[in-house]
């Protein structure tokens, strides 16, 4: 019984989490001079949503492996996106 609370209380967390990122993205304008960085570093939020997402469905595994590859797909898209730019 206890199980199945703190598993939905994790849950309702991530899924707040994730709007509130989703809002974070939507906030910012595409004006800004380094927009890309600051929706990775909302995109992060996210991350870490998921990865208790997963914990709370009993997948530590998959939620470890995520952990794990998260930071260098982030670092990836930046780079590609500095490098691609040319500014």
């Amino acid at each position: 019984m206890y199980l199945i609370i703190m598993k939905s209380a994790v849950l309702f967390i991530s899924s707040i989490l994730v709007i509130l990122a989703a809002l974070g993205i939507l906030r910012f304008r595409d004006n800004v001079e380094r927009v890309l960085y600051a929706r990775i570093h909302i995109l992060g939020i996210a991350d870490v949503a998921c990865i208790l997402a997963l914990l709370a469905l009993g997948e530590p595994l998959l939620a470890a492996t995520y952990f794990i590859l998260a930071p260098f797909v982030s670092h990836a898209i930046a780079n590609a996106h500095h490098y691609g730019e040319g500014d």
